[in-house]
């Protein structure tokens, strides 16, 4: 057990150095890859937008006006709570107004009961709910000499709830698709890596290495580029794509503000 901590330890050392000069950047680049997905979706709305009513119309059963009301209230929410994010400004509502178009969207075009949907959303809620906590960390840093016990606790229960959230698409992953040795050996190191997550325990080289795994993964399965425009599956592809690129956004803020309070990480700082 000795020898694999001293392992950690020398590989948390090694991407510390790597990854020194981008250090600065990370929170910034986090934050951009979590609202791509939103940012994506509205410009997809808007380029496709006769195409959007029909469906909703047709298959979903929206009046009309209501269906038009709810395409443009969703491209307005995310292009405006996605710069708020970006921009980190009032990043809590606007993670909460984020959070709110997920929802409403699953039960609008009727994939809340998909379950690789399902599980992909909740990880995007995670990413989410790590912006929402860095919100209230850097007020506390702002106000330190305030009392901030409430706000540090919802701080904590935040970061627990993304990070636990957030390995969510893993689950999905290992769920679906063919299986082959390569796959059962990435699925095995995949879910250690979640577990510690969830626990906080190495929580921040974990992510790190959930990162480059999701990259290589949507490089190579969701590589809509080079899918034939008539493949019907081609949006889906893409769709994938840019969820799981919000996905590794909510990793990277997990790497730069770590797990939080209720974690094996910091308990065991406090020993």
């Amino acid at each position: 057990m000795e020898a694999v901590q001293e392992y950690s330890r020398k590989a948390e050392d090694v991407i510390d150095q790597l990854g020194q000069p981008l250090k600065p950047y990370i929170p910034a680049i986090a934050r951009f890859l979590i609202v791509v997905t939103f940012l994506e979706d509205a410009l997809r709305i808007i380029t496709n937008f006769g195409d959007q009513i029909y469906y909703l119309q047709r298959y979903r059963g929206f009046p009309w006006g209501i269906s038009h009301f709810f395409l443009i209230a969703n491209v307005l929410t995310m292009l405006s709570c996605s710069a708020l994010v970006v921009g980190r400004k009032h990043t809590e509502y606007a993670a909460s107004a984020l959070l709110g178009v997920v929802v409403t969207q699953a039960l609008g075009y009727g994939l809340i009961f998909d379950v690789n949907f399902f599980l992909r959303n909740l990880s995007v809620i995670g990413g989410l709910l790590m912006v929402a906590s860095d919100s209230f960390t850097r007020r506390r840093q702002l106000f330190a000499g305030l009392p901030s016990i409430t706000e540090n606790d919802k701080r904590t229960y935040l970061q627990l709830a993304g990070r636990v959230l957030l390995i969510f698409l893993f689950i999905g992953f290992v769920l679906q698709g063919t299986w082959s040795v390569a796959r059962a050996i990435g699925a095995v190191f995949g879910l250690i890596a979640c577990v510690m997550i969830a626990v906080g325990f190495k929580a921040k080289l974990s992510a790190m290495f959930l990162v480059l795994f999701l990259s290589v993964f949507n490089i190579v399965v969701n590589n809509f580029w080079s899918t034939d425009h008539a493949y019907l599956q081609k949006d889906f592809i893409k769709y994938d794509f840019f969820q799981t690129l919000s996905i590794m956004g909510g990793l990277l803020l997990l790497v730069s503000i770590g797990p939080g309070g209720m974690s094996v990480d910091e308990k065991k700082k406090a020993f």
